[in-house]
């Protein structure tokens, strides 16, 4: 019996992308692009396993698990996400989630992942199982960051590479974006953040782990 699965992304070409990599290989039974959508098609579908990226309006990945696990589902969720940052990814395990992968994965190995979070397994992907053991091993686990939360899954990529010494133009490139994007970007991160330039944004980011 083939695994049913719900994608849950607010990018419409992404979830197109990992239906095509998905194949034939699971059932893709439905998709979400937010919150409250992704809340009701759970419910409402019963999927063995919802793919769950972590930033996206209305809260995020971790206000699904809340809302879903919270009434007592036994769905089980695989976090897929662009983001590598310790916090995304212990907040979303600490949510509920039997797993978290990034969205280098191929297709080959997400079904695999998929296959395996359905059987009751917990899936990392490589680089991220350290640290995620050595925090739930530790007192001094990273928590949630209401700041870092505030910003959008761009707005944090656009970020990570400022804090990384990339100059716009070079971010523009990176991110298939235009430089006047990449300013507006950085525009709502220091006023979301209440700083001033891009030397603090630097600071801000650096003193958080996520360069």
């Amino acid at each position: 019996m083939s695994t049913r699965v719900l994608i849950v992304d607010d990018h419409r070409l992404f979830r197109s992308g990992v239906r095509a990599e998905l194949g034939d290989s699971v059932e893709v039974v439905g998709e979400a692009e937010d919150v409250d959508t992704a809340v009701a098609r759970i419910t409402e579908l019963e999927p063995d396993v919802v793919l769950l990226d972590v930033h996206m309006p209305g809260g995020g990945g971790q206000e699904v698990l809340r809302r879903v696990l919270g009434s007592g589902s036994s769905v089980r969720f695989l976090a897929l996400s662009v983001s590598d940052a310790a916090e995304d990814v212990i907040g979303v395990i600490r949510g509920g989630a039997r797993g978290y992968v990034t969205k280098t994965i191929s297709g080959r190995e997400l079904t695999d992942a998929i296959r395996r979070v359905a059987d009751g397994d917990a899936v990392f992907s490589p680089r991220l199982a350290g640290f995620v053991l050595d925090a739930f091993a530790s007192s001094e686990a990273p928590s949630i960051d209401p700041e870092l939360d505030s910003l959008t899954q761009r707005e944090r990529e656009v970020l990570r590479l400022i804090a990384r010494g990339y100059a716009y133009k070079e971010i523009a490139k990176e991110l298939f974006i235009s430089v006047k994007t990449v300013e507006t970007h950085v525009s709502s991160v220091l006023r979301k953040l209440q700083l001033s330039n891009r030397h603090e944004l630097s600071r801000w980011a650096t003193a958080r782990r996520l360069v």
